[in-house]
Formats: structure tokens, sequence, C-alpha cells
């Protein structure tokens, strides 16, 4: 806490799909009146937006690393939810948190944000994996070679906590989808739009025809943008209460999930909608050569598989309300929007 009591909350990734997701979730904490929020952001056109629902801006972006470390410095907790695979970044927001503790003997707060990513394979769509992660596992989880994604800057926030300058908490959301509906949204401050479905739309889009990766036996976990703001709520609720209400540094792994689906049956869910709307030569969706998945994916990966289980945010009061049936239903307005888009 700041000398006024306040909390400084230094956001990153604030205009993206989950910072935006995020910061609107802090605007409306019942706690919002005690935060001094500060969001580093590369559009000056947006600075004036945020600036007007009480949120002070710097222009910047992941690569300003000093300015990272400068505004990490000068907060109580930073909320990181750009690139979770930028371990340069990373250093610098840790570099200016170390710098806090040792002005200040504080020790402040760091939730980055990684990915259940970390756990895929290279079943390239043709099995279903036994392996099934817990984020209370967490021999497991270190098992994990540090050549997995985002695995190296994983370690390197872990480590923060383990030299005591920084209490930290890692969030791994899996698949995230449904269209952002946020205070941020209406402004015009935030993309609304996931990542991972909307490429599986697009290549189908583009190709005329619903495409799938191998035999598509693949299993990923999914989790509603909306479930994702609540897990942020109540992890940073419980962390800022107090370093003993969950787990942190080495325990402090809380992944995002509510329910697994088949890789494959989505594929399919998708070349069907597109088939019905005109847009592909067939309901039933076809194999992406290697070359395609190099081009709309930048390789293999949406083959692979990721099993999690969100055990430790549950513990601590996480209660997702979004299954798998809503991400089967949200495809259709999905696909609309972005033909929709793809039109005008």
């Amino acid at each position: 806490m700041s000398p006024s009591g306040s909390t400084r909350i230094f956001i990153t990734g604030a205009t993206g799909y989950i910072g935006g997701t995020v910061l609107s979730a802090l605007l409306s904490n019942p706690k919002t009146d005690t935060f001094e929020i500060t969001a580093l952001i590369r559009s000056a056109e947006k600075a004036p937006l945020l600036n007007s629902i009480g949120v002070k801006t710097v222009i910047g972006s992941n690569s300003d690393l000093d300015t990272l470390t400068s505004l990490a410095s000068e907060a109580d907790v930073v909320v990181a939810a750009a690139d979770g695979d930028d371990l340069n970044a990373a250093k610098a927001i840790l570099r200016g948190l170390r710098k806090q503790h040792e002005q200040s003997n504080k020790v402040p707060i760091l939730i980055h944000t990684s990915g259940t990513g970390v756990l895929r394979d290279q079943a390239d769509g043709n099995f279903t994996a036994d392996e099934i992660y817990s984020d209370l596992d967490i021999p497991k989880i270190e098992r994990l070679p540090k050549t997995q994604p985002h695995r190296e800057v994983d370690i390197a926030v872990v480590a923060a906590d383990e030299e005591g300058y920084a209490r930290t908490y890692l969030i791994l959301p899996s698949t995230i989808y449904g269209i952002a509906n946020t205070s941020l949204v209406s402004l015009g401050i935030q993309n609304p739009y996931s990542i991972q479905i909307p490429l599986l739309i697009k290549a189908g889009l583009t190709r005329g025809q619903g495409g799938v990766v191998g035999k598509g036996l693949n299993v990923w976990p999914s989790v509603h943008i909306d479930d994702v703001a609540t897990l942020y709520t109540t992890v940073f609720d419980a962390a800022t209460k107090g370093p003993d209400e969950t787990g942190h540094g080495r325990e402090g792994f809380y992944f995002g999930e509510n329910g697994e689906y088949s890789v494959g049956e989505l594929s399919q869910a998708i070349a069907k909608s597109l088939y019905e709307l005109g847009r592909g030569k067939s309901p039933e969706a076809t194999v992406f050569t290697d070359e395609e998945l190099d081009k709309y994916f930048g390789g293999p990966w949406l083959g692979s598989n990721s099993r999690a289980r969100a055990e430790r945010a549950r513990l601590i009061g996480w209660n997702p309300v979004h299954n798998v049936d809503s991400l089967y239903a949200s495809l259709k307005p999905e696909i609309e929007e972005i033909v929709a888009k793809q039109t005008d």
C-alpha cells in the first residue's frame, strides 16, 4: 500500500482481450475507490478514454524495458497481461519489483499471465493424451522442460518469489472463448476477440472449408472470458489480503479451465457452421496440410493436447459458471462477427 493507504496497481496489456477484461473487473471491484491504476498502452488515442474512467496511462510497450522497470518499482501490485513469452519484459518488471523491495523493504505482488499452452505436447491431432496436470501438483509442473511455451518466463517469476523480493502468482488460462462485453469494449478501448478459435474460423474462411489438425483426437481445456475475469479477481483479492491467504511462488500456479473439449469436434462444428453460411464446400472438416498449418497457425500446435485441472483457484472461491456447452454456443456469434467484418 502507498503512504496514502491506496493500492497502486500497474497493468500491462490493458487494451487487450485478457488485460482489458481484468482492468474492467478491477474498476468494478468493491475496493476500486482505493486503487490507483496505471496502464502501459501503445495507443496514444486511447489514453484520454482511460483517463476519463480514472486510469492513469503511460504510452509505451513491452519493449520499453526501462519504462516497465520504473512503473513496476512504484506499484504495490503488477498485473502482467501482455505477452506471456516475453522474457525480457518479465525481467524488466522483476527488476522494478526488486528495486522497490530494496528501497522500502516491502514485498510487492506480481500477477503474471501464462497459459496452459505450457502443458502442450506434439500429438499433431493423432491421439488423446493421458497426462493430466493439476495446479496443486507442483512437482509435476516443475518437471516440464524449459523449452515448453511460457515455461522460461514462469520459472523466472517463481524465482523472484523464492528470493523474497516479490510475491508472485501465475495465472494460466486455457482456450479462452467468448466475445468480451466489458465497459472498456463499450468505450472502444479493448480488443473484444480471443485468438485460438478465431484463428481456426479465419483459416476455414480463407481456404473455403473448415479444417482439422490430423485426426482431431487431441483435447484442450476451455474457459469463458467472463470466468477469466473472476479468476483474476479471486487471486487478486486473496493476494492483497496477505501472504498466507493462498499459494504463491512455487505454490502459485492457477490454471483457468472449466471443462475440456475435443479439438476435432470443435473443428467439425466450425466446418458445419461455415458450410451452412455458404462459406464451406462441405460440412465435414478436412485435414490441414503441413503448409496450411504453417500459413494459418505458425505450426501444428493446434493439434496438441493440453490437459489441466484448475483446483487451486477453486479452493479460494473461484466459481466459473460457463461450461463446454457455452463454448459451442459461442461459435455462431463468433463466426458471424468474423464473416461480417470480412464483408464490410
